[in-house]
């Protein structure tokens, strides 16, 4: 195999974290508008618990991006 094309699947492997991401976000707002639904009183708690999830889930995603940048960048 060439350097060029495994470069390219590394970066390609890397980049899958945002899939995992999209999905614990999509998750996570889901069952926030759920209990927000249920439990109204309780919306200011729940979306300060949701807005930390989803900004840890985004910095996965991110990384998973930097890293994918830089095999690209550093290993062609």
């Amino acid at each position: 195999m060439s350097t060029t094309l495994l470069v390219a699947i590394g970066a390609g492997i890397a980049v899958l974290t945002g899939i995992g991401a999209g999905l614990g976000i999509g998750k996570a707002t889901s069952s926030a508008v759920d209990a927000i639904a249920r439990q109204p009183e309780a919306s200011g708690k729940i979306s300060s618990s949701l807005l930390l999830g989803c900004a840890l889930a985004e910095a996965t995603a991110i990384y998973g991006f930097v890293i994918a940048l830089l095999i690209i960048l550093l290993l062609k």
